[in-house]
């Protein structure tokens, strides 16, 4: 019988090849910490940054409105003027139509006036019919809220007064002593002045 080969096993030391088991671990975390990426100073930065560049558009965002709202609140009041003048205006032309019409109406009134006032008995059935039309002319000078000035035995008043002499009185100073003509308001608007005398001052 031929001799079988001999095998030789050589005992391999693994405790020097490997570390103890915790030891092992401890390992593995150090290497899991240094695998992580430390925070970049420079992205903090650029969100800092970006927040700061945000805060100003906004800041400027909000300026905008408040001037856009200015804006309109001073369109709206001018507005507002615009509507109020145009008002004023209407009634104005409305108020004053009848100015060139209550102006020619005037002498008729004036010639009804003189008619009435002559002295004479065969004028009488004439005087009947002027003095119905007179009162017929008053009331329509009434409707349009045309009023006389009469002033006399008033103080002068060159605004409602046109004065074409001064004459000795014993009344006072620029007293108005004779109407000749009277004068006339359209509502507040003097259409024609009163033509009158005044008082001359005694030392004059």
């Amino acid at each position: 019988m031929e001799n079988e080969p001999q095998i030789h096993t050589v005992p391999v030391d693994t405790g020097a090849a490997s570390a103890p088991e915790g030891e092992t671990t401890q390992t593995s975390g150090k290497d899991a910490q240094a695998a992580e990426p430390a925070p970049q100073p420079q992205a903090e930065a650029g969100q800092a940054e970006t927040a700061a560049s945000l805060a100003q558009l906004l800041k400027q965002a909000e300026l905008k409105a408040q001037e856009h709202h200015d804006a309109w609140l001073r369109a709206k009041a001018e507005v507002e003027n615009v509507r109020k003048r145009a008002q004023t205006d209407i009634a104005n032309a409305h108020k004053y139509a009848l100015e060139a019409f209550a102006a020619a109406l005037l002498p008729v009134k004036d010639s009804l006036e003189a008619t009435l006032a002559a002295d004479s008995a065969a004028l009488d059935a004439l005087k009947s019919g002027v003095e119905l039309t007179l009162k017929q002319l008053n009331s329509v000078f009434e409707k349009a809220n045309l009023k006389e000035i009469d002033p006399a035995g008033e103080k002068f008043d060159p605004h409602r007064h046109e004065a074409i002499s001064m004459l000795p009185s014993e009344k006072e100073p620029n007293t108005v002593i004779n109407v000749l003509q009277k004068g006339y308001l359209l509502h507040e608007r003097i259409i024609r002045p009163a033509l009158v005398t005044v008082a001359k001052p005694k030392d004059a």
